[in-house]
């Protein structure tokens, strides 16, 4: 795996790390600035996936492709957890932001 992609997995790790400790502040502001930034850094590693890279063909560039790859999957696993505990912590603020955006549907009609 290229290096500068597992650099986008690392700075997606990081903002949603920085999500996660948002959401457990309260600070939902600052989980959507972050959110933003996460759209942003997926979609320049999805470009940068396309990118055709050369082929590994020795033993050595297969040894780190692996263990680039268990990186790899190791980040996706945290982001993972991360996202799961947002999710939860933010279950009760969208609850609290329907009920108030539903009284003010009530209140214009």
């Amino acid at each position: 795996m290229d290096p500068q992609l597992l650099n986008y997995y690392e700075a997606i790790e990081r903002a949603s790390a920085d999500m996660l400790n948002a959401a457990r502040d309260g600070n939902w502001d600052e989980v959507v600035k972050l959110e933003g930034a996460c759209v942003l850094l997926i979609s320049q590693l999805k470009h940068a996936a396309q990118e055709p890279k050369p082929a590994a063909v020795d033993t050595a560039a297969e040894a780190a492709a692996l263990e680039a790859a268990k990186l790899k999957s190791r980040i996706m696993q945290r982001i993972l957890v991360n996202d799961a505990e947002i999710r939860q912590l933010a279950e009760p603020w969208l609850q609290t932001l329907d009920e108030a955006l539903e009284g003010r549907r009530r209140t214009l009609h």
